[in-house]
C-alpha cells in the first residue's frame, strides 16, 4: 500500500519529521531567534511562513494543520501592520530587473496543496489582498483530479482548482516534487539520496521526477514552476546542482530564519521558511519573525 503523508500521518509523523530537519539544517528554534534578532541585513528582510492544512476539526489540528480563525488571525494581522504578501516572481523580478519589492514584504507558502488550501486559504487571500505560494505534490493533484473525491482532511487539489486560483492572481504555484513525498514506493524520505545510491542514479531520479512535475504544471496550466519546495525540508548536497541546472531560480526550505533578499541571484536558494504551527497567537508566533 501506498504511504501517502496525509494530513494524519503528518500529525502521527511531527515528532520524526522535525528531529530530522534539525540534524539536515543543523538550526534549532533559539539559533533561528538570534539570526532573525541580531543579524544585519544587506538588502531586503523577509520573512517566509509555511503553512500545511488548514481545517475546521480540532481533533485534527496539530503541528502542520491549524484553524481557518488562525490563519484568518495570521492575514489579518499582517495586513492590519503594513506587509504585503509577495511571491516567488516578485522575489525574482527585484533580483533580474530591479523591481521595488514592497517596504515590508512577506510571503506565505503552503506545503502539499491539500484541498483545504483551495476551501480556506484561497478565500482569505481574497479577503485580506494577500497572495499565497502552494506548492502541490503532482501524484496526488493527479488522483484526485481524476477522481474528483474532495474532503478537506486528505484530498488535494485538482488541476482545475489550481487554475482557477492561479487565474485570480492571488495564487503562485509551485514545484513539490511528482512522487518523491512518500517513503513506501520511493525508499526514500523525500527528495533525499540514500546512503547507497550513486550520484549519477540519484541525479537521474530527481531529474526525472522534478522534470514530470514540471511538464504537468506546463500542460495543464501553461505556468512553468520557477521554485523547487523540498519536501519535508530535507536537503541532499547532490540535489543542489540538479535544481539550477534545471532552471529553477529559487527553492525553499525548513530553516528557520529571515531571508536576506539582495540583488544577487544566490540569494533565493535554500529559502528559510518558518513553521505554523497551532497553540500560539499571531502576536506571539510573529514575535521576532518580522523584520
Amino acid at each position: 500500500m501506498f504511504f501517502t503523508v496525509s494530513l494524519q500521518n503528518k500529525k502521527n509523523l511531527a515528532a520524526l519529521m522535525m528531529v530530522m530537519i534539525l540534524l539536515v539544517t543543523g538550526v534549532t528554534g533559539a539559533t533561528a531567534g538570534a539570526l532573525g534578532g541580531s543579524r544585519k541585513f544587506e538588502g531586503v528582510p523577509l520573512t517566509i511562513v509555511m503553512y500545511h492544512g488548514v481545517v475546521k476539526d480540532s481533533r485534527h489540528q496539530g503541528t502542520y494543520m491549524i484553524s481557518p480563525q488562525l490563519l484568518e488571525s495570521d492575514m489579518k494581522y499582517l495586513r492590519e501592520r503594513g506587509y504585503t504578501a509577495v511571491v516567488v516572481q516578485d522575489l525574482i523580478d527585484y533580483v533580474d530587473y530591479g523591481k521595488p519589492l514592497p517596504e515590508k514584504p512577506v510571503m506565505l507558502t503552503f506545503d502539499d496543496g491539500y484541498y483545504n488550501n483551495y476551501l480556506y486559504a484561497y478565500p482569505l487571500s481574497q479577503k485580506y489582498d494577500m497572495k499565497i505560494v502552494i506548492s502541490p505534490i503532482g501524484y496526488f493533484t493527479q488522483k484526485y483530479s481524476e477522481s474528483g473525491e474532495e474532503n478537506e482532511l486528505y484530498t488535494h487539489v485538482t488541476w482545475a482548482q489550481i487554475n482557477e486560483m492561479m487565474q485570480s492572481g492571488m495564487v503562485e504555484i509551485q514545484n513539490h516534487s511528482y512522487h518523491l513525498h512518500g517513503t513506501a514506493d520511493t525508499g526514500r524520505l523525500g527528495a533525499q539520496k540514500n546512503k547507497r545510491e550513486s550520484t549519477q542514479a540519484y541525479t537521474s531520479l530527481l531529474t526525472s521526477d522534478l522534470t514530470e512535475m514540471q511538464e504537468l504544471v506546463r500542460s495543464h496550466t501553461g505556468w512553468s514552476p520557477t521554485a523547487f519546495t523540498y519536501p519535508f525540508g530535507i536537503i541532499s548536497k547532490e540535489s543542489i546542482p540538479v535544481v539550477r541546472n534545471m532552471g529553477f531560480r529559487a527553492s525553499l526550505t525548513c530553516e528557520e530564519r529571515i531571508n536576506d533578499i539582495t540583488r544577487d541571484p544566490e540569494c533565493l536558494y535554500l529559502l528559510g521558511r518558518f513553521l505554523r504551527a497551532p497553540g500560539k497567537t499571531s502576536e506571539s508566533f510573529f514575535a521576532g519573525r518580522l523584520k
